[in-house]
């Protein structure tokens, strides 16, 4: 079920969320809630699952925020975050905690006269951007990092999540490590009292948001960007080479995560501002959240059932929509971490 948030966002128009549903009628539904990073691939993948399966994908795009409350209320079979857990907390509330699949945040703008892929940023105008010390596209210091690109004398919108966001913490995440100033008076969190801006709920809102008004700026989880025609910006990453958000790049600043160690820390992994000629600087994995002990124990296997198919199966879903799957040492370790979980 390959969704176009466009024709969602104007169905179901000034909803904060967006649900994803594939039923299955003689088996027991999934259901589960949280980030709208990688609601376009769970949306894929629930389509695909419940032909094989018979068994539907109930899921609310709502937010890393939402999505963590939900598990810890019980409410849902399983939450989503792209911010994860560290083990404390993890412990804490009897929590396990797995990756799915590999994505990339990037920037996207509405500049009038710049093409897709034409701008480049790095970290520290980005950040300033989002600040609000670079108030202007015509910038001196946007001038020096695009030689030759006729940038209007324009004012730049900028759009952020208004939502508990785990993209907005990865995005805040990678502002704070290519800059002092910002780790210093914004940090990065899945909330952040933003300097400037409008905010706007979920991904959705933000790709929304941005293709409406000229001048904008936003960021979004690349799926989003390319199902919204919105035009990404390029990236200049940690070895100052210039590239551009595809799979390969975002699979490039994931080839050193140490993905069997981190199973013994909740398999809490950041990859954003990773070295590699061919990175992209904002990338990162998607959680998923259940109890080690479920209430639901039913609805907690048929959640497992569903990520091993998906592991298996889902690859060139993923790939489709430019999400990276995880590698095989990855997934042998997640499926082996869920001999913890309580299901039989």
């Amino acid at each position: 079920m390959n969704v176009s948030l466009k024709s969602v966002m104007t169905a179901i128009a000034g909803l904060a969320s967006v649900a994803v549903i594939a039923t299955g009628a003689l088996a027991a539904n999934i259901n589960g809630a949280g980030a709208s990073f990688p609601y376009p691939i769970y949306s894929k993948w629930a389509g695909a699952y419940q032909g094989v399966s018979g068994t539907g994908l109930n899921y609310n795009s709502i937010g890393s925020g939402g999505g963590i409350a939900q598990i810890k209320a019980k409410t849902v079979t399983f939450g989503a975050t792209d911010a994860p857990l560290k083990k404390a907390d993890l412990d804490k509330f009897g929590l396990a905690q797995f990756p799915t699949v590999i994505g990339g945040v990037v920037p996207v703008v509405n500049v009038p006269g710049v093409a897709p892929g034409q701008l480049i940023l790095d970290g520290k105008v980005l950040a300033d951007i989002f600040q609000g010390t670079i108030a202007r596209w015509d910038d001196p210091a946007i001038k020096a990092l695009n030689p030759g690109l006729a940038l209007p004398s324009k004012a730049i919108s900028v759009v952020h999540r208004a939502d508990a966001s785990g993209t907005s913490f990865v995005f805040t995440t990678y502002l704070s490590r290519v800059s002092a100033e910002w780790s210093k008076s914004v940090g990065a969190a899945t909330a952040v009292d933003w300097p400037v801006g409008i905010g706007a709920k979920g991904n959705e809102g933000v790709a929304g948001n941005v293709a409406q008004t000229s001048g904008a700026i936003g960021y979004v989880e690349y799926a989003y960007a390319k199902q919204n025609h919105l035009k990404h910006t390029r990236m200049l990453n940690k070895d100052g080479k210039t590239v551009s958000p595809s799979s390969d790049t975002f699979k490039a600043a994931a080839d050193k995560a140490d993905w069997a160690g981190a199973a013994n820390n909740g398999f809490y992994i950041i990859l954003v501002d990773q070295p590699g000629a061919n990175a992209w600087p904002i990338t990162a994995t998607t959680y998923i959240l259940v109890y080690k002990k479920p209430t639901d124990i039913a609805g907690t296997a048929e959640t497992l059932k569903f990520f091993k198919w998906a592991y298996a199966n889902g690859g060139p879903a993923a790939l489709s929509l430019d999400y990276v799957p995880l590698p095989a040492v990855a997934t042998q370790a997640i499926e082996a971490s869920w001999g913890q979980i309580q299901v039989k």
